[in-house]
């Protein structure tokens, strides 16, 4: 009788050690989760030791100022690339064609512009396959770039966009153009924050794009820049992801 309660007392302890086990465990990837160790990370920037960034133009509700843009990119010699939206390139797709045959790169930017973060795996890869499929039609190639709306992702969506054959690409200098802030506070700010490896978020139908993208793309290469579409700077293989975003080589 005694040692059968002895025997039951330690079961008992053993099952609290391991309980407390289980839980401090629990925790202990709760605290890493919510400070970022396990957040997946899309690509922010390129560590490099060349001049080289990436300028990028997001294409979702409009398409005046598109030809004239590439007629500036022309006039550097430049390359870039443009993120299309599902219903942009269903009423635009004339101008999906233009940006290929001039020799730009085409990223995927979603369907229907949503927060990606708020949907599931399945409408995730539907998202993704509409206008992938959309664009290929047009231009004979599958994009494998992605940029999420609003910049907004999860890990299941970097996961997700892996799966599918997608680098998701974000960009470490927001040249607020969105916010139509005047052409002289976005030249200054993006030639102010730009550095070897980043990535410049433009938007196609910015109201003074065609008046700040000049004085732009005149300093940078003054400064030595060479501009190169995002497919061009980011690394394919053999690299990691710093708490930052930026892609890294791995050694």
């Amino acid at each position: 009788m005694i040692i059968t309660l002895r025997r039951s007392t330690v079961i008992k302890c053993l099952l609290i050690i391991i309980l407390i086990i289980i839980g401090i465990t629990f925790l202990n990837q709760q605290v890493l989760t919510a400070s970022g160790v396990n957040r997946k990370l899309p690509i922010y920037s390129v560590q490099t030791d060349d001049k080289r960034i990436a300028i990028s133009f997001d294409a979702a509700w409009g398409a005046d100022n598109t030809s004239k843009i590439m007629d500036i990119l022309d006039q550097y010699d430049i390359k870039t690339t443009f993120f299309l939206v599902g219903f942009w390139v269903d009423k635009y797709p004339d101008k999906v064609k233009e940006i290929h045959t001039r020799g730009h790169e085409i990223g995927n930017h979603s369907t229907t512009h949503p927060h990606m973060s708020q949907l599931s795996k399945e409408q995730m890869i539907l998202e993704l396959n509409e206008t992938g499929n959309k664009i290929r039609a047009i231009t004979g190639k599958k994009p494998d770039l992605f940029r999420p709306p609003f910049g907004d992702y999860n890990n299941s969506l970097i996961e997700t966009t892996k799966e599918n054959g997608y680098f998701t690409i974000q960009w470490d200098v927001d040249s607020l153009d969105w916010k139509q802030i005047g052409s002289i506070q976005i030249v200054d700010r993006v030639v102010r924050n730009v550095r070897n490896g980043s990535i410049v978020l433009f938007h196609n139908n910015s109201e003074y794009v065609l008046d700040y993208l000049p004085p732009i793309l005149d300093k940078l290469t003054s400064e030595g820049y060479e501009i190169v579409p995002i497919g061009e700077l980011i690394l394919r293989d053999n690299y990691f992801m710093d708490h930052t975003g930026r892609q890294c080589k791995s050694n």
